[in-house]
């Protein structure tokens, strides 16, 4: 069958890369948009944009699927599109313009974390395990019903970017088992059944570190947060950013929250309910990331983060 491919990251690039690597029949490509990225505002195509060149695929860009767009697709004679974080809501109109329908691969297991952050969401939450999911689309947001499922347990030091990345992989072993069973008709859908949690995208502000909080909390959100929008506290009236800490065992005694002292030479803060956390790589501002005990050898005074 002819496929379309929709999607707009560089983990959806992955997946992109290995249905192709596995034989389908992708004869174009869906994805938003070039955007302004860095300092200077430099319009840059995206992942699934520049993986599509090199593969000599037509590349359709579209930051909303309107009439015009659907004539384009329609140039393609495409079958059935499957879609991984292209960021675009389907109206009606699109889902009944291809004849065997729109399927999405969501880093999930639906109806868990529907939105556009499931990954942070679920390291965010303490989560245990997560998976991904092939689902029909409808109308709704990440409703429709399911084809299959793969779970994972994520690991203690994953954070979104490494779980990310993981579960790109699994996608792609998951859709090279299902797709023949979609082309051939063959396939069950079932409703998703479970508790609805959705999965909103990150902000910087959601991102700012509150030493009131418990270290493993404060774990979690650092790891949630990583690569974007990095989580971020405050030292000497600059931003700083956090990349990588762990909850240490050691518990404190009522130490000033946000607190830094070298303890067994490792960098802790001080953290509600006597919690200690260990910060491992930071970033200050206007600098390079950089290990956390580098940047503490380099206080020549007592430091309190905010």
């Amino acid at each position: 069958m002819r496929i379309l491919f929709a999607g707009t990251p560089a983990t959806a690039a992955t997946v992109l890369e290995g249905i192709l690597a596995a034989g389908h029949e992708v004869v174009a490509v869906l994805t938003r948009e070039d955007s302004a990225l860095g300092r200077k505002k430099v319009l840059t195509a995206s992942p699934v944009a520049e993986l599509a060149a090199l593969r000599g695929l037509p590349v359709i860009k579209a930051n909303r699927i309107d009439s015009d767009i659907l004539i384009e697709i329609a140039k393609h004679k495409i079958d059935l599109a499957i879609v991984v974080a292209y960021g675009v809501i389907l109206r009606e109109e699109a889902l009944q313009a291809l004849p065997t329908g729109w399927f999405n691969l969501h880093f999930s297991m639906l109806p868990k974390w529907r939105g556009a952050a499931p990954v942070q969401r679920a390291i965010q939450n303490g989560d245990s395990e997560t998976g991904v999911t092939i689902f029909k689309i409808d109308s709704g947001l990440d409703t429709g019903p399911v084809v299959a499922t793969v779970q994972t347990t994520i690991q203690p030091d994953e954070n979104a970017a490494d779980l990310l990345s993981r579960l790109s992989l699994l996608g792609v072993s998951l859709l090279n088992a299902e797709l023949p069973s979609i082309y051939s008709g063959t396939y069950n859908l079932r409703e998703q059944v479970g508790e609805v949690t959705l999965a909103p995208k990150t902000s910087r502000e959601e991102a700012r570190i509150d030493f009131k909080l418990e270290a493993k909390q404060l774990s979690d959100l650092i790891r949630a947060m990583n690569p974007e929008p990095m989580a971020w506290c405050n030292y000497q009236g600059q931003p700083m950013r956090i990349l990588r800490a762990r909850v240490t065992s050691s518990v404190e005694n009522q130490r000033p929250m946000g607190e830094v002292r070298l303890l067994d030479e490792r960098v802790t803060v001080s953290c509600g309910s006597n919690s200690v956390l260990e910060l491992l790589e930071v970033q200050p501002a206007s600098r390079n990331p950089m290990s956390a005990r580098d940047w503490a050898n380099g206080q020549n005074q007592a430091v309190t983060l905010s």
